[in-house]
């Protein structure tokens, strides 16, 4: 017959219970992080507190505090996840385009990624362009904000071989000044009046480089007549 004693059951059970308890405690962290997440988005970084954070979870202050020590930590950790799935998203958004692309089109999809990402987690914006983030979050920001400056210039020098680096770096920070400051618009608006103002935004960022870009990308009509 098996043994099955006290300790023998122990043994087997004992490798799984730090699992079962990490699985909680991450359960837990998630419940937090979006907790924290609704309530800075509500009040913003700077009159958000823990207990609103722990009350919008629906735990108490104790339960938070094992976990997070402060209301900065619970800012950094949230910035962090957001900031590593916001290189996911730029990465695939800023992919080499085919020349065959039209401008349109490779304008379109970039910014349609970008917004899904802030329209998703908007949060994000709130925490990074608040007027009083944590420090560490504001480092994080601008390490993001160089990375992003660098991938629009290489997509950009695809685009614009013969330019200088100067001017195509200051194309890219154009670029991505008309972005920001067009998403802050899509933010504030919901349904069919936040699509309007997306179309916006691709309209200004088409127009601009579009005499830049010239014939490069194809073109709507060309595109059109290949697949005819």
């Amino acid at each position: 017959m098996p043994d099955n004693s006290p300790k023998d059951n122990a043994q087997k059970d004992g490798p799984q219970q730090p699992r079962r308890r990490q699985a909680r405690g991450e359960r837990r962290i998630v419940q937090l992080l979006e907790a924290a997440a609704s309530v800075f988005c509500t009040t913003g970084y700077t009159a958000a507190s823990t207990n609103a954070i722990a009350r919008e979870a629906g735990v108490s202050p104790g339960t938070l505090y094992q976990f997070f020590p402060n209301k900065e930590a619970i800012a950094i950790e949230l910035g962090d996840r957001l900031m590593h799935e916001m290189r996911e998203a730029y990465g695939e958004a800023l992919a080499p385009v085919d020349p065959a692309t039209p401008l349109e089109q490779a304008v379109g999809a970039a910014v349609d990624r970008f917004i899904a990402f802030n329209c998703d987690h908007p949060v994000f914006f709130a925490l990074m362009h608040g007027p009083d983030i944590p420090g560490r979050i504001a480092e994080e920001h601008d390490a993001l904000h160089a990375t992003l400056i660098s991938r629009v210039e290489d997509l950009l020098l695809s685009l614009l071989p013969d330019a200088r680096p100067a001017d195509v770096t200051r194309t890219a920070h154009v670029c991505l000044g008309m972005y920001k400051a067009g998403l802050e618009l899509v933010l504030a608006h919901e349904g069919a009046e936040r699509d309007a103002y997306i179309e916006e935004i691709k309209k200004v960022l088409i127009g601009y480089l579009g005499p830049l870009v010239g014939d490069r990308l194809g073109t709507t009509e060309t595109a059109t007549a290949r697949t005819v």
